[in-house]
C-alpha cells in the first residue's frame, strides 16, 4: 500500500467516495444529528451536510491544480536551474472531531488530509453518540480501509491514540484538552492544528442599525442553541444601547422561534445533562433580561440575555457555549478595545458600526482569529478565508485550499543543470578563498535596498543575465526533464 495515497487519481476517488457517503446517507445523518442535538432539518442540511459537501466539491474541482509544483524566482547562481516547491503529504494524520457539529468538524479536516495525500485515523466525538456510531458504521463502506480508519470511544481511546506517533494531529475542541493534545504531540515533535474556542466579543456601536444587528446577533448566538465555537459570547455596548438592543433581540427571538422557543422545531437542545448543568451555573451572579426558562428533562435552555455580572463570575471567564448572551457595559470604543485586549485572544470578533474609522480601529487594534464587521459567524462560509484561532483560541487554519495546505509539507526542490559552468564554481565558490572571490559572489548575490532610483541599471543587468541564461541553457543537459 506504500505510496498509494500519493497518486492524485486515488485521492480523487476517495473524495468522491466521501461525496457519495453524504448523498446516499442524507436522511440517516439528519436523524442522527436530531438525536444528538435536536438539530432542525435546516441546520442539519445547511450547516452540516451541505457545508461539508460544498467544501468537498470545491476540493475535488481544484485538486489537480493544488497538487502541481510551483516554480519560484531564482538568483544569479541558480538562473540556469530548476527551482520549485512541491506539496507532499505528511504521512499518517490523526483527526479528533468535536460534538457540536459532529459531521462538519469531523469530515472537513479529513477532506483536506485526503486531498493532500495522507492516510487518516478519524476519532469522532463520543458525546454526539448517534452521529459517531453512524460514521463508524458507514464511512468504511466508502473509503479504502487500508488508508482510512475510524476509532470510536471516549477518553481512554483518545489517550491511547495520543500515545502513538503520528505525522500530523488535527484537534477541534476546548483549550484545556488542546493543551493535552499539544503535549502529547510534542513528545514526537508532531505538528498540530488546534481549533479551539474562547469568548467571542461583539461590539455594538451607538450608530449601528440595532434592528439588523439584533437579527444577525440572534442568528449567530442561537443557531445550534449557542453551541458554536464562533457564536457571540458577550456584547460590549453602552447601557443606552443595551436597553434598545435587548428589545430588538427579543423581537428577533420571537420572529425566529415563536413565543415559546421550546416548541420550535428550529431550536436545538443542549447536548447532554453535564453541559446543561454547566450552563445552568453560568446564571449565577447575573441579572436576567429575558429568557431563562429551563427544562432539565429535555436539556432545554431558552434563548437568554444576562447582565450585571461582577469581574470573576463564571459567565465572564468561561466560554458560554450555550444559549446565553452576556451584556457588558462600556463607555465607548476605547474601553471596548481595552477590555478585549486585556483578555485571551478570541477565535472570532464581531462589531456593528456604520463608522468606517471605528471599524478600522477595531480591526487594527485588536487580535483574533477572524473579524466580521456588521455581521456575525457568516465569515466561516467563505472557503477562501482560513478558519482558525490565535493564542489560546488555537493555531493553524483550514477550509478550502487552506485545508490542503495545512496537511501538506511544501518541499523545496532545486535541480542543478549547469555542469558546464563548473569553472565558474572554481573561480567563485570553492576554496581556497580570497577577497577577489568575496567581491565576485557579493556582487552577484547581495541585495540592495530600493530607493526609487537606479532601476535602469537593474533592468539592464537582469535582461543581460536572462538572455545569457536562455542562451546557455540550450547547451545544458539534464536527466530531470520530467520536472
Amino acid at each position: 500500500m506504500k505510496g498509494l495515497t500519493h497518486d492524485v487519481e486515488f485521492r480523487k476517488q476517495q473524495l468522491l467516495g466521501l461525496l457519495r457517503f453524504l448523498d446516499e446517507n442524507r436522511s440517516e445523518l439528519i436523524e442522527a444529528l436530531h438525536t444528538d442535538l435536536h438539530k432542525s432539518y435546516y441546520e442539519s442540511v445547511v450547516y452540516e451536510i451541505d457545508f461539508t459537501k460544498n467544501d468537498l466539491i470545491y476540493c475535488i474541482n481544484k485538486l489537480q491544480k493544488w497538487t502541481q509544483k510551483e516554480e519560484v524566482n531564482k538568483n544569479a547562481l541558480t538562473m540556469l536551474d530548476k527551482a520549485f516547491t512541491k506539496p507532499e503529504p505528511y504521512g499518517v494524520v490523526l483527526v479528533i472531531g468535536a460534538w457540536n457539529y459532529p459531521v462538519q468538524l469531523a469530515l472537513l479536516p479529513v477532506i483536506g488530509a485526503i486531498a493532500a495525500g495522507n492516510t487518516v485515523i478519524l476519532k469522532p466525538s463520543e458525546v454526539a453518540e448517534a452521529t459517531a456510531n453512524l460514521l463508524k458504521r458507514l464511512l468504511p463502506l466508502y473509503l479504502n480501509p487500508d488508508c482510512f480508519q475510524i476509532v470510536s470511544g471516549g477518553v481512554l481511546e483518545t489517550t491511547a491514540l495520543l500515545a502513538k506517533r503520528f505525522d500530523y494531529i488535527f484537534y477541534t475542541g476546548n483549550t484545556a484538552v488542546g493543551k493535552i493534545v499539544m503535549m502529547a504531540a510534542a513528545k514526537h515533535l508532531t505538528p498540530v492544528t488546534l481549533e479551539l474556542g474562547g469568548k467571542t466579543p461583539t461590539y455594538v456601536d451607538a450608530d449601528a442599525n440595532l434592528a439588523i444587528a439584533a437579527r444577525r446577533i440572534a442568528w449567530a448566538k442561537w443557531t445550534n442553541a449557542g453551541q458554536t465555537c464562533i457564536a457571540v459570547d458577550y456584547i460590549l455596548c453602552t447601557r443606552s444601547v443595551q436597553n434598545k438592543l435587548v428589545i430588538e433581540l427579543q423581537k428577533a427571538v420571537e420572529e425566529f422561534f415563536g413565543k415559546d422557543p421550546k416548541a420550535s422545531k428550529d431550536f436545538a437542545r443542549i447536548v447532554n445533562s453535564r453541559h446543561f448543568q454547566r450552563i445552568k451555573k453560568l446564571f449565577s451572579g447575573g441579572r436576567c433580561l429575558f429568557g431563562g426558562e429551563m427544562d432539565e428533562e429535555q436539556n432545554y435552555v431558552a434563548p437568554t440575555a444576562l447582565c450585571d455580572f461582577k469581574e470573576g463570575d463564571a459567565a465572564l471567564t468561561e466560554e458560554i457555549f450555550g444559549p446565553l448572551v452576556i451584556f457588558i457595559n462600556i463607555d465607548g470604543l476605547d474601553e471596548a478595545i481595552e477590555y478585549i485586549n486585556y483578555r485571551e485572544k478570541p477565535l472570532a470578533f464581531y462589531a456593528f458600526t456604520n463608522n468606517k474609522s471605528t471599524a478600522a480601529r477595531l480591526i487594527e487594534e485588536t487580535s483574533s482569529g477572524c473579524v466580521c464587521i456588521n455581521d456575525a459567524m457568516i465569515q466561516a462560509c467563505l472557503e477562501h478565508l482560513p478558519f482558525g484561532g490565535v493564542g489560546s483560541s488555537g493555531m493553524g487554519g483550514y477550509h478550502g485550499k487552506h485545508s490542503f495546505d495545512t496537511f501538506s509539507h511544501q518541499k523545496s526542490v532545486l535541480i542543478k543543470q549547469d555542469f558546464f559552468l563548473e569553472k565558474l564554481n572554481k573561480m567563485a565558490r570553492y576554496p581556497p578563498y580570497h577577497t577577489g572571490k568575496v567581491k565576485m559572489v557579493s556582487g552577484l548575490l547581495n541585495k540592495k535596498l530600493r530607493r526609487g532610483r537606479g532601476w535602469g541599471t537593474a533592468v539592464v543587468c537582469a535582461t543581460v543575465i536572462g538572455v545569457l541564461a536562455i542562451f546557455l541553457k540550450g547547451f545544458s543537459y539534464s536527466v530531470y526533464e520530467g520536472y
